[in-house]
C-alpha cells in the first residue's frame, strides 16, 4: 500500500508548515492547483520537493473556493464541472514540465471528492474531465483517484466507459460512516486523533477493515493510504505510518 498526503495548501501569506518534513515519508503528493489554495510558487515549491524526493505527483482540483478551503459544495453544471477540472489540472501539468517531471494522477479535493463520491453525475464529470486529458496526451494516461468502499466494482464498471486506471484511496486520519463515506468534519470526532489514526492505518494495512462511527466493521480495499496535511501531528502520524509499513 503506498502513502499520499495533499500538499502543496499554502496560499500566499498563509503556510502549511509540513510540506518538507512530510514529503521524505510519503509515495504521493496531491498537490493544490489553486481553487481551494495554493499559488503558482507554492506549486512549483511543492513540485521541486517532490521530484526531490522521487514522490508521485497528483493533482489535486476542487471547487474554487479559496475562502472555505474547497469543503463546501457547489453547484456547477457539467462542462463547467469539466473545464475547471482540466483547467487545474493543466496548470500543475504544465509547471510540472516546467521542472521536468510529470503528473501521474488526479485525486480531486473536498467537497468535490465527497460529492464524485455520492453522485454519478458529478463522478462522470470527474471520470470526464481526466479521460478528455488522456486521449490527448502521449505519456503514461493520468489515473483518477477514488475513495475505497464496498462498491469498488461499481466504480470500476463506470471507469471501464472512459478507459480510466483508478487507484482506490483509504484514510489513516477520518471517521467512516457505516455506507463506507467520511464523517462530515463538522461532527465532532470526524478528524481522528494521531493514535487512533495510527491504529486505523495499522487495521487498514493488516486486514482491509475500519471500524465505523458506530462501532461497526466495513472492509476497505485499497491502493493508498492519505494523511491529510492539516490534520495535527501529520508528520509524526506519517513517519509512524511508514515505519509500519
Amino acid at each position: 500500500m503506498k502513502l499520499n498526503c495533499d500538499l502543496g495548501e499554502s496560499y500566499g501569506a498563509w503556510s502549511m508548515p509540513v510540506e518538507s518534513a512530510i514529503m521524505a515519508e510519503i509515495d504521493q503528493a496531491n498537490i493544490a492547483c489553486g481553487f481551494h489554495a495554493g499559488d503558482p510558487l507554492v506549486m512549483k515549491q511543492a513540485i521541486f520537493l517532490a521530484k526531490t524526493h522521487n514522490v508521485a505527483i497528483g493533482a489535486h482540483p476542487a471547487y474554487p473556493d479559496l475562502q472555505g478551503f474547497g469543503r463546501r459544495s457547489m453547484t456547477i453544471g457539467a462542462d463547467e464541472l469539466i473545464a475547471m477540472i482540466q483547467y487545474q489540472i493543466s496548470a500543475l501539468a504544465g509547471m510540472a514540465d516546467l521542472s521536468g517531471t510529470t503528473v501521474n494522477y488526479v485525486k480531486p479535493h473536498g467537497a468535490l471528492y465527497n460529492d464524485m463520491m455520492k453522485s454519478l453525475t458529478i463522478r462522470r464529470a470527474v471520470m470526464q474531465s481526466v479521460a478528455e486529458i488522456n486521449a490527448q496526451i502521449s505519456r503514461e494516461p493520468l489515473t483518477l483517484m477514488v475513495q475505497a468502499t464496498a462498491r469498488n466494482d461499481v466504480i470500476k464498471e463506470e471507469a471501464k466507459e472512459w478507459a480510466l486506471p483508478l487507484y482506490f484511496e483509504a484514510f489513516s486520519d477520518r471517521r467512516y460512516t457505516d455506507e463506507g463515506l467520511l464523517q462530515s468534519r463538522t461532527i465532532e470526532g470526524a478528524v481522528l486523533s494521531e493514535d487512533e489514526a495510527l491504529a486505523q492505518a495499522e487495521r487498514l494495512i493488516e486486514s482491509g477493515t475500519v471500524i465505523t462511527a458506530s462501532g461497526s466493521t466495513l472492509k476497505v480495499e485499497a491502493d493508498s493510504l492519505c494523511v491529510h496535511g492539516d490534520t495535527k501531528g501529520a508528520v509524526s502520524i506519517a513517519q509512524r505510518i511508514r515505519k509500519f509499513l
